[in-house]
């Protein structure tokens, strides 16, 4: 690989998305991203679906990987486990298409060019499509978001989104610290980031309706993501993780 390149990997955590995942993983214009100096690992992560996301997933020319343990929290932890140590970026979306897999250059750049480690797709700052996101939804992601921003200092404007980009040397750090087994991720996600300093900012990302049926139950989720959310507030990371994270951004720097 030429000095100049980067290694993307990118993690599309899946529950039944047939519907969605071809037009996700269709969306990223590889030769585009190679001219800007960057190739692609994509990982699918099919979380025990009982459709066809594995196998559309597998002809797209993905990396497949089964976790049977339902729960998006358990299909990230799975694919941040399989990240291939000569990754620089490391990207999270969903598989639903909500997401735009072709706006991933806007969150690539501000890692390349050293701005920040964490990149966090905003929709509340973005381009919210109709019939994407409901009022009750979009107003409980602004409660959550500015409670973030008051108790942890955090830098986001979306606490609850599913775009991520990271660089890989924070996911190194802060995936052996995390627990959560379904949609609370997000949450312990950017609230341990926050207690590691990690430097977190957001650029504006689109959002569109959602292919196929919602595995998300508002208020049943709700509840556990309000719960991530005071547990983390007495959570401190492990003594070693904040120097070697601090020493590993310093190597990257250079």
């Amino acid at each position: 690989m030429d000095q100049n390149t980067r290694k993307v990997t990118v993690i599309v955590p899946c529950y039944n998305e047939a519907e969605g995942i071809g037009s996700v993983l269709g969306g990223f214009n590889k030769d585009e991203l190679r001219r800007f100096g960057y190739t692609l690992d994509i990982i699918v992560v099919d979380n025990n679906s009982t459709d066809a996301t594995a196998e559309i997933a597998a002809r797209m020319g993905a990396r497949v990987i089964t976790e049977r343990a339902k729960g998006k929290g358990n299909a990230m932890r799975t694919g941040f486990r399989s990240i291939t140590p000569d990754t620089d970026y490391v990207v999270m979306l969903d598989g639903d298409d909500t997401y735009s897999s072709k706006e991933i250059l806007r969150m690539l750049e501000p890692l390349r060019s050293g701005f920040g480690d964490v990149i966090i797709g905003s929709r509340l700052c973005g381009k919210i499509h109709d019939n994407s996101m409901t009022m009750f939804n979009r107003f409980g992601n602004w409660l959550y978001t500015t409670l973030v921003r008051i108790f942890y200092r955090a830098n986001v404007s979306d606490v609850l989104t599913g775009y991520f980009a990271w660089n890989k040397v924070v996911i190194d750090a802060l995936a052996p610290n995390l627990t959560s087994p379904g949609f609370a991720i997000e949450m312990e996600m950017i609230t341990k980031m926050a207690r590691m300093n990690c430097e977190m900012y957001a650029v504006p990302i689109s959002y569109h309706p959602r292919h196929g049926v919602s595995n998300l139950h508002p208020i049943q989720d709700g509840y556990r993501i309000l719960k991530m959310f005071l547990k983390n507030l007495v959570w401190n990371p492990p003594t070693e993780v904040v120097p070697e994270l601090q020493d590993a951004q310093a190597s990257s720097e250079v």
